[in-house]
């Protein structure tokens, strides 16, 4: 785990990943705005309230010591008590891989990228069609990520429309688990469902108490923007703050539909909305590890739908990550995708453009970074490895320039000295690695050698890399324990 900056000498030619650097260099609020923006949100949450619709919700902020209407289901807690409840949070949570290597400590600045979903579709490019997504295609994903080294996580990204609901959530956990040895995350639909999974992770870990110490699993639940807690996401909120699973509480404010029209106000809401899943996770069971979450974005105000690749979808989660870093929570933030029905132009410039703002304010984890497309309703297996490039890059980004004596490089300039060149130095061999992103997927060859190798484009590069990685994928769960689960846990097709 990179806790800083590594310096060149650090930095070996076999160990290349970057992940968890420090951003923060890009900074949309001031401090002044970030105060405005905390002060508003607590006025929100003193004198409008927000609406609680779980009984064990509503009755847990009672005995919390919050003001309750219970004709209109409306809580009011004082700002004093909203910051008591956020301090009680951990401020950084580590989300553990079966593999240690994939281990990752959310928090400060620290920036780390993931999938993200849940899309209903999968894009075939050779087709140009898209077609419902299946629990085959969600494995065959899971091994695609398990080899792109530039996304760190795992988050559940379709949806297996050919599962009845009742077992969409342990086939969809137990595709992520075992087909990628990264931490795998994910909604769920159920609440047994969400108990199985957990029931399920903890034989994999080992105990109960082995999957608290090292939770290879996290869980998201939603609020609702406008300032609303269903019956559902209360209760689910509940549950797996009891559990002590690593939770995430997102929320969807969209500008001129529901939160103002301006970004400024949309963080506001964002900002009450996660903080209402915050503080229930919290009185719950103080210390719960807790995430706060923002899937803010825009809409095209001419019919109002939702835009995944507005670059003030970038902007808003920017500045989520500013008011994460104010209260001190581990962040949850949304970018990477595109609202592109195709691998085109559009597609990589608005996935990288919002991934980018996202990075270099600091967000700790930016989920659907790679692979989604159309709104977030299709999933594509060439744009994860199109988005693991542009990830990479972004990631360079994150890193900056190191400044000092080595890279200053004096005495090696005046050794040279005018009319020289470097390419032999030692000092080059020494930094080139570390200083210089290395693409694994663009063609930076002359147009000559591109097309004797066949001129393909970039999504055909990606499709042939991404068929190459499926297909050489080894990784399962452990023989003993795989077998336990599929002898214990009803629903699970292998």
């Amino acid at each position: 785990m990179h806790q800083a900056k590594l310096s060149g000498k650090e930095i070996g030619l076999k160990d290349m990943v970057r992940k968890g650097l420090p951003g923060g260099s890009f900074k949309p609020l001031s401090d002044d705005d970030i105060e405005s923006i905390h002060q508003t949100a607590m006025r929100v949450i003193e004198e409008v309230g927000f609406q609680v619709n779980s009984e064990a919700a509503l009755d847990l902020f009672k005995e919390a010591g919050a003001s309750v209407d219970d004709e209109q289901r409306l809580v009011r807690l004082s700002q004093q008590r909203v910051m008591e409840l956020i301090d009680s949070a951990p401020s950084e949570i580590t989300l553990c891989g079966q593999d240690e290597k994939h281990d990752i400590l959310l928090g400060g600045n620290r920036v780390h990228t993931g999938t993200g979903g849940t899309a209903l579709y999968v894009f075939r490019q050779e087709t140009g069609q898209k077609q419902p997504a299946t629990l085959e295609d969600l494995k065959s994903i899971a091994k695609l990520v398990d080899g792109l080294d530039n996304i760190h996580l795992f988050l559940l990204p379709t949806y297996p429309n050919d599962l009845p609901i009742e077992y969409v959530d342990v086939n969809r956990f137990f595709a992520g688990l075992d087909n990628t040895s990264k931490h795998v995350m994910g909604g769920f639909y159920t609440l047994d469902g969400a108990r199985q999974v957990i029931r399920m992770a903890e034989m994999i870990a080992g105990s109960r108490q082995k999957l608290r110490q090292r939770p290879i699993i996290s869980m998201i639940t939603c609020t609702i923007s406008p300032m609303k807690l269903d019956k559902e996401y209360g209760d689910f909120i509940i549950a797996v703050a009891e559990s002590g699973i690593p939770v995430v509480c997102p929320a969807e404010p969209l500008c001129g539909a529901t939160s103002p029209v301006t970004l400024a106000g949309n963080l506001v809401i964002q900002t009450v909305d996660s903080l209402m899943g915050v503080m229930l996770t919290q009185i719950v069971n103080p210390g719960t590890p807790v995430i706060f979450g923002s899937v803010a974005s825009t809409t095209d105000l001419r019919d109002f739908k939702y835009l995944a690749g507005s670059v003030e979808m970038g902007l808003i989660n920017a500045a989520g990550a500013q008011m994460a870093q104010f209260y001190k929570l581990p962040f949850y933030a949304t970018g990477g995708m595109t609202d592109s029905k195709v691998l085109d132009a559009q597609s990589g410039y608005e996935s990288a453009t919002t991934s980018l703002l996202c990075a270099l304010a600091g967000a700790n984890f930016i989920h659907d970074a790679a692979g989604l497309m159309e709104f977030a309703l299709t999933a594509c297996y060439e744009k994860y490895v199109i988005d693991n490039e542009i990830l990479g890059m972004v990631m360079r980004a994150v890193d900056g320039i190191e400044v000092n004596d080595d890279t200053l490089a004096f005495d090696l300039i005046k050794q040279v000295g005018p009319g020289g060149n470097f390419v032999s130095a030692r000092h080059t061999r020494r930094f080139m690695r570390s200083e210089h992103y290395v693409p694994t997927l663009s063609d930076r060859d002359s147009r000559e050698d591109w097309e004797n190798r066949g001129g393909k484009n970039a999504w055909e590069r990606a499709a042939e890399k991404a068929a190459d990685i499926i297909a050489k994928a080894e990784y399962s769960l452990p023989a003993p324990a795989r077998q336990r689960v599929l002898s214990e846990i009803d629903g699970i097709i292998d």
